[in-house]
């Protein structure tokens, strides 16, 4: 999985969340005093644990032995402990890879991570235990720390379209293709990480470091499995098939949820920001949209993130306007008139000079550099 260089230099450097991160800071700062050691596997390090003061340190979810766990309450530190027979670690300090969401997927996707995570907030959500939904405000809170580190200096534009839009059609390749040239122009694409229009711009920004001909062959490739349904297991194959033949391709971030379990997150995004609660996920996905927000066409859900987007452009609580594109006059004007309502609320305001409506895919980069201050 490839991670941002700025992220080991970015975090609070009070913050450990890798073993290579504790064997650095131990011997170089001789004190663990005060810092945050987030979901690091310390049953081999009972020497340096005992050997170095704690004092006011917090372990979340760090496996370690008895004797080294005594030492460090006794110090004054915290020690939260891994939570057994979890599908997820709700103390994560990354972002998740495709890789490990879709762990196991040979033997069916039902077998995977990401489906058992679903099944348990399936169990769990509807008896209103106070233990699960803790569990689930913990995860969420590690997933928004960790994407902050990933994206801090970045230069984020969000691409909201629907699910529903099928690999090997026109507009899945139009998606691909925006998603590539916002690469290239050197912003980071970050997607509700599903399928669909989601799938298709992440998939244009794995495609970036690559000749032009490998993405209309991607699309080819993957057009043999059009939707998730009827099968998952089919559709996430075709895509680790292109991972396979075209290994290391460029970074992006999906910011999916398990609020929708019935949709899988794409394999395309490299780095997955997976929650459990929509609406944090909605909120987090347009607030990090720092460079803008492209909108495809889509149906409820797309129509939800324009206004969602449109609120703080519209009163500035996030500081000035950022752009605004909405793609395919005909659907934003006479299907789901979306875009007259949005040049009402923008009229005489500083948004006004934010958003756009285009009809082809292709102008997209063009109104976005047109917004942009």
């Amino acid at each position: 999985m490839q991670t941002s260089p700025a992220h080991a230099a970015h975090h609070d450097d009070r913050e450990i969340e890798t073993l290579e991160e504790f064997d650095a800071v131990v011997p170089a700062r001789g004190t663990l005093a005060g810092f945050r050691v987030q979901a690091v596997d310390l049953t081999d390090r009972t020497r340096e644990l005992l050997a170095t003061d704690t004092a006011g340190a917090v372990f979340l979810g760090c496996p370690m032995r008895e004797n080294a766990a005594a030492k460090i309450r006794a110090d004054g530190a915290l020690v939260f402990p891994p939570v057994p027979h979890l599908p997820f670690d709700p103390y994560r300090g990354l972002l998740y890879s495709p890789d490990e969401l879709f762990d196991g997927l040979e033997k069916g996707y039902e077998q995977t991570p990401d489906a058992l995570a679903y099944a348990w907030f399936q169990r769990t959500k509807s008896d209103g235990d106070i233990y699960a939904s803790m569990l689930r405000s913990v995860h969420d809170d590690a997933v928004s720390d960790a994407l902050d580190e990933l994206l801090r200096g970045t230069r984020v534009v969000g691409v909201m379209g629907g699910h529903a839009m099928a690999r090997g059609t026109r507009e899945y390749a139009g998606a691909a293709r925006l998603g590539r040239e916002l690469a290239r122009a050197g912003l980071t694409v970050a997607t509700g990480g599903g399928p669909g229009a989601m799938e298709a711009a992440n998939l244009g920004a794995y495609a970036a470091p690559f000749e032009d001909g490998m993405l209309d062959e991607a699309c080819d490739l993957l057009a043999e499995a059009p939707s998730f349904t009827p099968s998952i297991t089919d559709w996430a194959r075709a895509a680790f098939e292109v991972r396979t033949r075209w290994p290391r391709g460029g970074p992006s971030v999906g910011i999916p949820t398990w609020f929708y379990g019935h949709e899988p997150p794409n394999a395309f995004a490299s780095h997955i920001a997976k929650y459990f609660a929509n609406a944090t996920r909605e909120d987090g996905l347009l607030a990090r949209s720092t460079a803008g927000v492209v909108f495809l066409p889509g149906a409820a859900g797309t129509v939800q993130e324009i206004f969602d987007n449109a609120t703080p452009n519209y009163y500035e609580s996030r500081g000035e306007p950022t752009p605004m594109v909405l793609v395919n006059r005909v659907h934003w004007t006479e299907k789901l008139p979306t875009w007259p309502l949005l040049q009402a609320l923008a009229r005489e305001r500083s948004m006004e000079a934010r958003i756009a409506l285009v009809d082809r895919i292709e102008d997209v980069g063009e109104a976005l550099k047109r917004l942009t201050p």
